[in-house]
């Protein structure tokens, strides 16, 4: 018995020897490997991502056909990993344009001012849409149109309809997205309207392109409809409600084909990406097979491909290229007045908490698109609209719009249930938004 455990205690030495020589060639393998990543990043980096396709954006291709609202994914299949590849030599990474220099303009506060404001009266702009004339649908309280945008250190640019023109003369001002996008252009059209005569301007029938035009300016104010800004099969401007959204995301080659003479652009997306998973159909796919992937994913790959085409055409002396950040949601009161279970509904004043952010602005989604227009540079400059309009909680159509469909009588018994959140009246939010492109400009 004695000899047996001699025998067992004699390997013992033996086993803490392996393993302390396990240890120290462990060590020094994990310090050489992090030597190497530190020597050579770059290697590393593309060895770790060497099994990633990348896909070159914003090719013609024979292949496909033009995606309308009755194109269908012939199977669908999950998502392969396929990346937009876009990288523009002429673009130096760098501060691009976000502001005046002197003071952000984006960080401020609501002053009420019922002297200078409304810059227009709802009633006075032909072309104001159903969806945001509030007052014409019933809204009794008129606050929301009294309030003025401050910004902490310094003063907007006033509003002046002449400049405005003087600065469109000779020129084609187009908004490219949604329809918070269309908002911003029917504000916009509103404020310019009134020192044209009515025999001087045209506004053309509702299309995929809009287009209001001012004879003696020699100027177009317009609306292109493209809420996803890729090609997809919701580019009919009214026949748009789908069960299954379908984008082309390496090409924005359809819509360009439009925006792409326009002096001043100013785009937008967002809203449609939080609808759920999206369709995928590639443009060099033959055989009509879909990829889905989440909203957020399929969003950057939208961004990138309309980033490449910024990158690769626009001439920052000859055009100016606007990208308005998301539009804020008022979808749940329980976010600025915890306890109560309403929405935007009945809501009169502003925010006051400096800095609220509630969950209608999607955080991980707003850093993808810095990433994204970061590389632009100075290519591109930012309307950042996203922390002054999540104050205005007042500032939505609420029940006070026009509805398409027939309400219903359980509806009706509970307007929160059916109140817009989402869009804006007019007057109201949308001016202050174009007093900051007129400021920028």
């Amino acid at each position: 018995m004695m000899q047996r455990w001699s025998r067992k205690k004699s390997h013992f030495p033996l086993l803490v020897i392996l393993l302390l020589i396990f240890i120290v060639f462990t060590v020094l393998y994990n310090e050489l490997s992090i030597q190497q990543i530190h020597e050579e990043p770059d290697r590393v980096h593309h060895r770790q991502e060497a099994s990633i396709t990348y896909v070159k954006p914003n090719r013609l291709s024979p292949v496909h056909e033009v995606l309308d609202r009755f194109s269908k994914c012939n199977s669908t299949r999950d998502y392969s990993g396929r990346r937009i590849a876009w990288l523009d030599r002429t673009v130096k990474t760098g501060p691009r344009r976000v502001a005046s220099e002197s003071c952000d303009v984006f960080s401020g506060e609501w002053v009420f001012d019922n002297v200078s404001y409304p810059l227009y009266n709802e009633s006075h702009c032909p072309y104001m849409s159903d969806q945001l004339a509030c007052h014409k649908h019933g809204r009794p309280d008129l606050g929301y149109q009294y309030w003025r945008w401050q910004p902490h250190n310094c003063n907007l640019k006033r509003w002046d309809v002449t400049e405005m023109w003087e600065k469109l003369r000779g020129k084609r001002l187009m908004f490219v997205g949604d329809s918070l996008n269309r908002g911003q252009w029917i504000s916009m059209v509103c404020l310019l309207q009134s020192v044209i005569p009515a025999n001087k301007r045209t506004m053309s029938p509702n299309a995929p392109l809009t287009i209001f035009r001012a004879e003696e300016y020699n100027a177009t104010v317009e609306f292109l409809w493209a809420p996803l800004l890729v090609e997809s099969n919701s580019d009919d401007p009214v026949n748009h409600r789908l069960d299954e959204r379908i984008i082309r995301p390496d090409s924005v080659l359809k819509h360009a084909s439009q925006w792409e003479h326009a002096d001043i652009l100013v785009f937008n997306t967002y809203l449609w990406w939080r609808q759920g998973p999206v369709k995928l159909l590639w443009s060099a796919e033959e055989n009509g097979t879909c990829e889905e992937l989440d909203g957020k994913g399929a969003m950057e790959l939208a961004m990138k491909a309309w980033a490449e085409w910024v990158a690769t055409k626009v001439d920052p002396l000859k055009k100016r290229v606007f990208f308005v950040t998301m539009s804020p949601t008022h979808l749940w009161s329980r976010e600025w007045e915890p306890g109560s279970e309403g929405n935007c509904y009945n809501e009169k004043t502003p925010m006051e908490l400096e800095g609220y952010w509630g969950s209608g602005s999607d955080l991980p989604t707003m850093r993808m698109v810095d990433h994204v227009l970061g590389r632009l540079s100075s290519k591109v400059s930012v309307l950042n609209i996203t922390q002054l309009s999540e104050y205005r909680k007042d500032g939505h159509p609420s029940i006070y719009r026009k509805f398409w469909e027939t309400l219903r009588p359980e509806q009706l018994s509970n307007p929160a249930s059916y109140s817009d959140c989402i869009h804006w009246c007019l007057p109201g939010v949308p001016d202050v938004w174009n007093e900051l492109l007129f400021h920028l400009l």
